[in-house]
C-alpha cells in the first residue's frame, strides 16, 4: 500500500508561551461547514455544528488513571498545533474506494500535565483521541469519558446487546427509536446511527483501536449517551469449548503503555443516510499498513458449507463432512472461477484440536485437489485453541498448503481481545494467509494495518435465519447505513431459496431467506466485504445457471462507490466501479417502490447492461426473476420496479466499435 500518492501538508501553526486556562479553540472542515469548538475548562468538552446548526451539546471527554492521573480534567493548556492535510490514499484492498481522499485540518492541544487531545475536522465528519506522554512503563486506565450529547430527541438505531458483561457475538438486531427512549439500562455496540429532526445522519464508532478496549454507548433516558467499557479479565472459567465464564475482573479497563496514542473517537455527519453509504473515515483514521507487499493478498468468492449444512444432493456418495463433499464444492467453484471453498465448523478432529481433520475428510488429498482446479481452501478455527498454539497452528496450515483461516466465536471485545486480533492478523500476514474474523467486534481500522483481514462478521447475517424470522427485508436495508459504515460486513448472501412474508418457514438443513431472489443478488452489489460467500447449496447454485453466473461475475473490492438512494430499514441504492465496468445494485424493505437511477456516472458512448429484476410473480414466488439487456448512455435515466422485500442489480460494460 501506498499511504499516500500526493500530500499537501499546510498551514502549520504553534502558538506557544502563555497558560491558557479556560479557553475555546474552533476548528472547522475544510469546507466550512462543520464547526467544533473545543472548551478548556475545569472539564474538557467539545461541540459541533454542521451547516451553522449546533448537532451535538457540549459533550465530556476525559481519561481517569488508578494512580490519580487525569486527562480532560482542570487541565492548563501550555501550547496550540494547527496543520491541514490533503492527500490521496490508496487502499492495498479496495472496501470501497481504490483511490481515498484524505483531506482534514487538525488542532493539537497539549496540556501541562503531559498529555494531548488532537482533533480532526473532516468534511464528513470529526474525531479526537486522546495523547499520553507519561514516560516509560504502564498505567492502569480506570475509565474513560466519552459523552454524546445530540441537540434534540434524535432518532436512533442501535444494537441491542443484552450481556452486561460485554460479552456478545456482536450480532445484535438494530433497535429503532427516539434517543431518550434508550434509557440506562441499554447498552448498544458500535457503529451507532442517529438522525436529528432536520434529517442530518451521523455514525459514532472509533478507529485506530489497539491495545484498548472497545467502547460501548449507555443510554440515560435523555438525549445523552454515556461511554462503557469492558474491563480487564484478571480470571475465568471455561464451561464449553467455546464459552467462558468471568470470575474476576480487574479494577480498571487497560493496562498500557504510559506513552501512546488512544483510539479516535468518531463522528460521521451528513446530509442524509445517502452520503453515509460513501464514507471512509473508519479507514482513514488508522494506521498506514504495515505490509510492505500485498500482492499476494486476494480477495475473492467463496463456496461456504456451514449455511447449507453440506447438505448436496444429486451425488453418487453420502454428503456431509467429508472429502468427496468438498472435492464436490471445489468443482463447484472451479466452475464457476469462485477463488475459495471454506471448511467451517466440523471439518477438524475435534473443535479443539485443528491440527488434525477428521476421520472421514482428507485435508491433503482435498487441498491438493483444489490446487489443480486453482481454488484455494479456507479453514476455520475456534479462536481459544489458535490463541494456544498460534504459530504450531499457523505453521501447520501453511505447509499444508492453507490460503487462510476463519477464526471464529471470540464473543468479546476487551483489551486483552483486541490485542488476540492483531496477534492473529500479523502472524497470519507473516506466513501469507488470509484472515476472516467472526464472532467479532465491528472493524476498527485493522484491515488497513493489516489488509490481509478481509473481512468481519459482527453482523446478525443470514445465518440466523436458520433459526429464526428476524433477518428481514427491513433488517437488511438497515444494515448498509449502520454496521457496514465501520467496514467491510461478512453477511454471507446467496439464499436460492427465497420465501415472502407468508411462506417463511425455519430450515437449518433448508434454509431459505426472506425477500426475494433479486434482493439476495443485490446483496453482492450492496454489501462490502473482499471475501464474500456464497452461501447456498452448490447443488442449488447449479440448478440454476443464469442466476449463479450472474452472481459470480460480481467484483469483491470496488474503485470507486456512488451512493445513489438510501433510507435507513427503507431501501437503499449504490453504483460502483470495478476495472472498466461498472455495477448497480438496489434493496428495499417489504415495501415495494419505484426508483429512478441517473447513469450521471458513466463515461461518454453506448454501454450493455445486463440487470436481474424481480420477476412479474415475485409477489407471489420470492425465486421469481428475469434477466434483461439493454444499451444505455451517459445521462440517460432508467426507473427500476422493486417488489415487496425485491431487489436489483445490474453490470453495464462498455460497448466496444
Amino acid at each position: 500500500m501506498r499511504s499516500c500518492t500526493k500530500s499537501l501538508i499546510t498551514g502549520i501553526l504553534m502558538l506557544a508561551g502563555s497558560v491558557a486556562y479556560g479557553s475555546d479553540y474552533l476548528l472547522y472542515s475544510p469546507d466550512k461547514q462543520i464547526e467544533v469548538k473545543i472548551q478548556s475548562n475545569t472539564q474538557l468538552t467539545w461541540s459541533v455544528s454542521y451547516h451553522q446548526q449546533a448537532v451535538l451539546a457540549p459533550s465530556v471527554i476525559a481519561l481517569a488513571f488508578t494512580n490519580g492521573m487525569q486527562c480532560g480534567v482542570n487541565g492548563k493548556v501550555l501550547k496550540e498545533q494547527r496543520h491541514s492535510v490533503n492527500e490521496v490514499i490508496e487502499a492495498a484492498v479496495p472496501v470501497k474506494s481504490r483511490w481515498i481522499a484524505n483531506q482534514y485540518n487538525e488542532v493539537k492541544l497539549l496540556f501541562d500535565k503531559k498529555y494531548a487531545i488532537v482533533f480532526r475536522a473532516y468534511d464528513n465528519g470529526v474525531a479526537y483521541r486522546f495523547e499520553t506522554a507519561f514516560g516509560e512503563g504502564e498505567v492502569e486506565v480506570a475509565k474513560e469519558d466519552a459523552d454524546f450529547v445530540f441537540t434534540g430527541n434524535n432518532r436512533v438505531l442501535w444494537s441491542d446487546e443484552k450481556d452486561t458483561g460485554f460479552q456478545s457475538h456482536f450480532e445484535s438486531l438494530y433497535i429503532d427509536s427516539m434517543v431518550a427512549a434508550y434509557g440506562s439500562d441499554k447498552h448498544a455496540a458500535l457503529p451507532f446511527y442517529t438522525q436529528s429532526s432536520s434529517g442530518v445522519s451521523m455514525i459514532v464508532s472509533e478507529s485506530d483501536l489497539y491495545d484498548y478496549p472497545n467502547l460501548f454507548l449507555f443510554g440515560t433516558g435523555t438525549n445523552r449517551l454515556t461511554a462503557g467499557f469492558p474491563r480487564v479479565i484478571q480470571q475465568q472459567r471455561r464451561v464449553a469449548d467455546r464459552r467462558y465464564q468471568i470470575t474476576q475482573l480487574a479494577p480498571y479497563i487497560a493496562k498500557t503503555k504510559a506513552t501512546r496514542t488512544y483510539p479516535w473517537r468518531l463522528l460521521t455527519i451528513a446530509d442524509n443516510d445517502k452520503a453515509l453509504l460513501e464514507s471512509n473515515l473508519t479507514y482513514q483514521l488508522s494506521s498506514p499498513s504495515v505490509i510492505k507487499d500485498a500482492s499476494w493478498i486476494k480477495p475473492g468468492k467463496v463456496a461456504w458449507d456451514w449455511w447449507n449444512a453440506n447438505n448436496i444432493y444429486g451425488v453418487p456418495f453420502a454428503s456431509g463432512i467429508n472429502t468427496e463433499t468438498y472435492k464436490y464444492y471445489v468443482d463447484f467453484a472451479s466452475a464457476y472461477h469462485l477463488e475459495y471453498v471454506i471448511l467451517d465448523e466440523g471439518w477438524s478432529r475435534t473443535t479443539v484440536d485443528v491440527l488434525h481433520s477428521n476421520a472421514q475428510l482428507d485435508i491433503h488429498e482435498l487441498i491438493r485437489y483444489a490446487t489443480t482446479k486453482n481454488v484455494g481452501i479456507i479453514l476455520w478455527t475456534l479462536w481459544n485453541p489458535l490463541d494456544s498454539a498460534l504459530h504450531e497452528t499457523l505453521d501447520t496450515f501453511a505447509a499444508w498448503g492453507v490460503k487462510g483461516i476463519k477464526v471464529d466465536f471470540m464473543a468479546r471485545a476487551d483489551q486483552y481481545m483486541v490485542n488476540y486480533y492483531e496477534r492473529v492478523a500479523k502472524a497470519a500476514a507473516d506466513r501469507k494467509l488470509l484472515v476472516d474474523l467472526h464472532g467479532a467486534y465491528k472493524p476498527v481500522g485493522l484491515n488497513r494495518k493489516y489488509p490481509n483481514v478481509l473481512s468481519y462478521e459482527g453482523v446478525r447475517g443470514l445465518e440466523n435465519d436458520k433459526w429464526s424470522d428476524e433477518i428481514t427485508p427491513k433488517h437488511d436495508v438497515t444494515l448498509p447505513f449502520t454496521r457496514m459504515v465501520a467496514g467491510p460486513m461478512d453477511f454471507t448472501p446467496g439464499a436460492m431459496i427465497n420465501s415472502n412474508k407468508r411462506n417463511f418457514h425455519i430450515s437449518f438443513t433448508e434454509p431459505m431467506s426472506q425477500g426475494t431472489r433479486a434482493h439476495q443478488v443485490a446483496m453482492y452489489v450492496v454489501y462490502e466485504s473482499p471475501l464474500q460467500m456464497l452461501a447456498d447449496n452448490p447443488s442449488n447454485y447449479l440448478r440454476d445457471s443464469a442466476c449463479t453466473r450472474f452472481i459470480a461475475q460480481m467484483p469483491v473490492t470496488w474503485d470507486t462507490t456512488i451512493a445513489l438512494h438510501g433510507k435507513a430499514g427503507e431501501y437503499v441504492a449504490v453504483a460502483r466501479k470495478h476495472g472498466d465496468n461498472w455495477y448497480i445494485g438496489a434493496m428495499t424493505n417489504w415495501t415495494a417502490r419505484s426508483l429512478t437511477i441517473p447513469l450521471t456516472f458513466l463515461e461518454n458512448g453506448q454501454w450493455q447492461m445486463q440487470a436481474l429484476k424481480d420477476g412479474v410473480n415475485a409477489n407471489n414466488h420470492a425465486a421469481d426473476y428475469t434477466i434483461e439487456n439493454a444499451t444505455v448512455t451517459v445521462g440517460a435515466s432508467i426507473t427500476i420496479e422493486l417488489s415487496s422485500g425485491g431487489g436489483w442489480s445490474a453490470v453495464l460494460t462498455k460497448k466496444t466499435l
